[in-house]
């Protein structure tokens, strides 16, 4: 279900022009020179991805997902500093909506101002994780024990290439993509209970889940795929209303993370 088993300031006053933002390349576990970390921050790295053009409104959004992204897939190393004209010249925007971004993202506690120099990106603990999932599954458990008695097999079956999504992301090993289609997953079946402030906080709780933890291995795709594979699995036991599966499945899942 989850990866590796175990998610704002104000708009500019001034529009920015169109620009391009790359979106980060998948982390390899390696730090590359093009990363711009602590005070010793690099340009633009030598072979960027391809871009894609950004509208002026979006330039905000574009880059907090692209950090996002960074963040999820170990680009952005948990105890390393950051600066915003550095992140600007490397996404080809200008400082401020990096700083913009990484405001919203020290709001959801990934990253720590570090007054002069930029941000930390937050180094969290096995406890932190474990604490998560202990709140995870306190959420999650009880509504999905509920939906399943009450929700039809059809609305069940519409979640069928959701699902799908996430096997395909484990498949490719691509672990942003599937940290995306994982938490799209899990929307859509809170969703079912008619609860917005329930689904934002998990949510929330989904996105932190899955921040990586200082010094711990990449995930591996077999991991990825094992994982994918309980959307499945826990898709037919809804739809059975196999209430002791359905316990199960989310339970271990969580119990077992980290």
């Amino acid at each position: 279900m989850e990866q590796g088993r175990a998610s704002g300031a104000a708009a500019p006053s001034q529009p920015h022009p169109a620009v391009r933002v790359p979106v980060p390349e998948q982390a390899r576990g390696e730090r590359t020179h093009e990363q711009a970390r602590g005070e010793h921050t690099h340009s633009e790295p030598s072979a960027p991805a391809a871009p894609r053009l950004v509208q002026r409104h979006s330039v905000r959004g574009q880059v907090l997902d692209a950090l996002r992204t960074a963040l999820v897939g170990g680009e952005l190393v948990p105890g390393e500093v950051y600066s915003a004209p550095a992140l600007g010249m490397r996404f080809g925007v200008s400082a401020t909506p990096v700083r913009e971004a990484m405001q919203q993202l020290a709001l959801e506690g990934a990253v720590e101002v570090v007054p002069n120099r930029g941000f930390r990106v937050i180094a969290r603990s096995p406890r932190e994780l474990a604490e998560l999932a202990e709140v995870r599954a306190l959420i999650e458990v009880p509504v999905m024990l509920r939906l399943a008695r009450t929700v039809p097999a059809a609305r069940w079956t519409e979640l069928r290439p959701l699902a799908e999504a996430t096997a395909t992301a484990a498949a490719r090993g691509d672990l942003a993509h599937y940290a995306e289609s994982d938490r799209a997953f899990h929307r859509a079946v809170l969703l079912l209970a008619g609860n917005e402030q329930l689904v934002a906080l998990a949510d929330d709780l989904h996105r932190r889940s899955q921040w990586p933890l200082t010094g711990r291995p990449p995930t591996r795709r077999a991991d990825l795929i094992a994982d994918a594979a309980e959307h499945g699995a826990l898709l037919d036991a809804l739809i059975a209303r196999d209430l002791p599966v359905v316990q199960s499945l989310v339970r271990e899942h969580f119990t077992s993370a980290g």
